[in-house]
This record gives C-alpha cells, structure tokens and sequence, in this order.
C-alpha cells in the first residue's frame, strides 16, 4: 500500500532524511520509531504531501504520489492526524465528525437542501449513521454534542482520530496519537486501531503501546532507517537498543 523509495530531506546543509526506503504492505499496521529529531514527523510531511523530498518516491497503492499536493493525496483515501490536535474547535464533536464526509457532496446540492429531495434525505441518513458508527467505536457518543474546544487533550485528540476514520481512508498516518490519553483512553485508541480495516503508519513513543500494537517496526536514527523488522525483532536488535530502547 505504501512505498517510500529513497526519499531524502535537507533543511540548508542538514539531512533530515537520508535514503529512506521501506514498505508498508496493505493491512498492516507499521510503527516508526526513533529518538527526537530521528526524521520521523519530517517523513509524516513527505508522506502527505506537506514536504516536498530534495529525491526519491513515494508510492501509495502502486501509483507516484510524489508531486501530488496534500489534497489529492487525501482524494485519494490518506488521512493524516498531528502532534499537535488540530480540531475544528466552535463545532461539535459529531459535527467535527460529519466535516471529514462532507467533500463528497451528493443529494442534489443547494436545491435539494432547500427542497429535501429524497436523495438528499438518504445522504444525510448514511452520514449520520456513518458519525454515530464512529462515534461510538471511539467512545465519544456522550460528547456528541460538546464543541471540541471545550473538551481536555485526550478526547480532542480522539475526536481527531474519529474525523481522521469516518471516509473509510485507504492509509491513516498518526503522529504520537498516545499523547495526552490516559491508560484508558489509549486501551480505546488500540482497539480502534486494531479494528480498522485499513493500513496504518504510526509514529510514537510510547514502546508499549507500539509492541502490542504494530504488526512491523521502522527505526530511524539521524534520518536513516538503522532496523526494520517485526516488535520482537527490534526489541533483541542491538542497534536500535544502542541508538534507542537503551
């Protein structure tokens, strides 16, 4: 689903990534791993299409993607959370939600709005049991109506993961999506996870949650990939125990 070919990143004389190469077979679920300033969130941007590489591909789904800009990339089934949340904070978590479906468009548009056409009605139906669905697979049925600005760090960063799955996305990268949950709502994000049928490149840190969760693991360190290789792979690997786990 995902092949990432010799991909290089330089900030003015800096290599943030160097000769990066590895593949994420579909379904699979694929954590990066590294210290602090490894490339990790450099290479989440060459994925998506916020960074353009100085060389190299990305591939998704056997097509180049290399020169496609962050919105056909997400056209195209890629999904994408941060860091940082990044909810829309004056609507409601169903609405935050409802957001990720409504680029399809559909039902007739403005007139069928205005005159509640039966294809509209059927839309609007398949979308508000596609946000329950959601909804409740990440334990915020509850919060429905909140607005999300309202809401602490963990459940803004799960209403980022709810909008991030609710069109289905073909590949869904998250970036430390363990931060700021507490024990249960990171049990939550793994059983979300687990049950997404779609491949997932993952960036975290915390090691627990990584070695029960991913199926394989990539390691950087200073930009290049030192280990690939399943958790308990990586976990005996004396590089990566050297340069990481310690």
């Amino acid at each position: 689903m995902l092949a990432i070919e010799d991909v290089s990143v330089a900030f003015g004389g800096v290599r943030a990534l160097s000769e990066v190469t590895f593949e994420v077979p579909e379904g699979q679920i694929c954590g990066v791993i590294g210290p602090n300033g490894a490339g990790k969130t450099t290479l989440f941007d060459v994925v998506c299409g916020l960074r353009r590489p100085l060389r190299g591909r990305v591939g998704v789904d056997g097509a180049d993607v290399t020169a496609l800009s962050p919105l056909l990339r997400a056209r195209a089934g890629l999904r994408r959370t941060f860091q940082r949340t990044q909810v829309f904070g004056r609507l409601t978590v169903a609405g935050n939600v409802l957001a990720a479906l409504d680029w399809r468009g559909g039902g007739g548009g403005l007139p069928a709005d205005l005159v509640g056409w039966p294809a509209r009605r059927r839309l609007e139906r398949e979308r508000a049991g596609r946000v329950a669905e959601v909804l409740e697979l990440c334990g915020l049925t509850e919060l429905r109506d909140a607005y999300a600005a309202s809401l602490p760090v963990g459940q803004r960063r799960l209403v980022e993961l709810a909008r991030a799955i609710a069109d289905r996305p073909r590949l869904l990268l998250l970036d430390e999506p363990t931060s700021g949950l507490d024990h249960d709502q990171t049990v939550r994000l793994r059983q979300v996870v687990a049950a997404l049928d779609t491949t997932v490149l993952l960036v975290e840190h915390d090691m627990g949650f990584v070695m029960g969760t991913c199926d394989r693991l990539v390691v950087l360190d200073l930009g290049k990939v030192i280990a690939r290789g399943t958790p308990a792979q990586i976990r005996e690997n004396p590089v990566v125990r050297a340069a990481y786990l310690g």
